[in-house]
């Protein structure tokens, strides 16, 4: 028989690969780590399970295996309960995540990690459609400052994260910050 696990923890695609990346710069990356550290202890001390989520593009010579970037960020703890790859934006298609949780009976998510509108963002959509309830604890998000093509406007990272909050609250996700999160799970 398969344990019960009513909520599990996605962190989504903390890896090397992004110190690679053309668009990586450090700010808020330090803020963004020290969240992300901070919800992982206090997951980890309200026995909540944290899933490594990681992207591998088997045809990218940035994304793929190949790169030797697919590794999870120094500052991850090595004692995660357990690791997931993923070769699109979510990580509950073809990764083998959507039949795991389903077979422990998860009921709840929780979505951290690299990027906010992007992989995370995406996640937290197709979880919801797929009946899960979702935590998105924005602040232990993090994304890089973008230009839209057209019009030539620079976004900043605050501005997609506001957007990403905008878009997900009430339709697919409840907005978290660290506190907040760790206070709605306390034991």
């Amino acid at each position: 028989m398969t344990k019960t696990i009513e909520t599990v923890h996605l962190a989504i695609d903390i890896q090397n690969n992004f110190f690679h990346a053309p668009y990586w710069v450090e700010n808020g990356f330090e803020e963004f780590k020290a969240n992300e550290l901070k919800l992982l202890r206090g997951l980890k001390e309200r026995d909540i399970p944290t899933l490594q989520i990681i992207h591998v593009e088997p045809s990218s010579d940035a994304w793929g295996k190949q790169s030797g970037n697919n590794v999870p960020m120094d500052f991850m703890p090595t004692d995660l309960d357990g690791t997931f790859e993923k070769n699109i934006h979510n990580a509950l298609t073809d990764s083998g995540l959507h039949e795991w949780l389903k077979a422990h009976n998860v009921r709840n998510v929780i979505i951290s990690g690299i990027r906010t509108e992007q992989c995370c963002e995406t996640t937290a959509r197709v979880a919801s459609d797929f009946g899960f309830h979702v935590d998105y604890v924005t602040e232990a998000t993090h994304t890089f400052t973008m230009t839209h093509q057209a019009s030539g406007n620079v976004y900043s990272a605050g501005e997609i994260k506001l957007k990403t909050e905008l878009v997900l609250q009430g339709r697919f996700a409840d907005i978290h910050t660290v506190d907040s999160l760790l206070e709605k799970y306390a034991k």
